[in-house]
């Protein structure tokens, strides 16, 4: 290794210790200190050298260190989020993946789906796969968090198929939610949805 490579790497690794510890970090971002390939050379042996961790292909963290676990390295969640925020793309949990967020589910989803109206495109993550999959922008129009996951984890459940256990799982995470978003979001939801999520603003505590 020269010192040229060795200053890269150095800057680099400066570089991601000045964010705090969990930021991720894409190659990309170093764009001023070197060219592409010397940025992914030096990535690689920060890697290799236990400085830094790969999360998934192109993705790189300083981990945080937790007393009880070591290392805790992003989840899948973190990583999309990530992958958004660089892409500048707008993304909605489905299926599964937001059953498990409301708390409808304890099953942890193998297959992480997200509609997108980035590119379509699939990033594995430990265990875990990552799929962005391209949608209309009716369906990223929600302006509440967790009504957008109430609309999706619903029409995954199905229609004729919610529990009266789950409806007041849902009828809670909605009480946290603004009024007015509420009375938006319903309007981009199937009637039978819509219902369902009005109910939580005139039933009481």
């Amino acid at each position: 290794m020269n010192k040229e490579e060795l200053n890269i790497e150095e800057q680099l690794f400066a570089e991601m210790k000045r964010a705090k510890a969990g930021t991720l970090f894409f190659p990309e971002q170093f764009s001023d200190f070197a060219e592409s390939t010397a940025i992914r050379k030096a990535l690689q042996r920060l890697t290799e050298d236990g400085n830094i961790v790969r999360v998934a292909q192109g993705i790189y963290v300083i981990p945080k260190e937790s007393s009880l676990v070591g290392k805790v390295i992003p989840g899948a969640e973190e990583v999309a989020a990530a992958i958004a925020k660089r892409d500048r793309a707008r993304i909605v949990p489905t299926g599964v993946h937001a059953l498990n967020i409301l708390g409808l589910s304890t099953q942890v989803p193998m297959r992480v789906v997200y509609l997108t109206d980035g590119a379509a495109r699939k990033v594995r993550v430990g265990k875990q796969t990552i799929n962005f999959k391209r949608t209309t922008p009716k369906n990223l129009a929600a302006q509440g968090h967790i009504s957008s996951l109430v609309i999706q984890a619903l029409k995954t459940i199905g229609k004729s198929k919610v529990e009266e256990s789950e409806l007041k799982k849902i009828i809670a995470q909605l009480k946290k939610e603004k009024r007015e978003y509420i009375l938006h979001d319903s309007k981009l939801a199937p009637a039978w949805v819509a219902a369902i999520m009005k109910k939580a603003l005139t039933i009481d505590e």
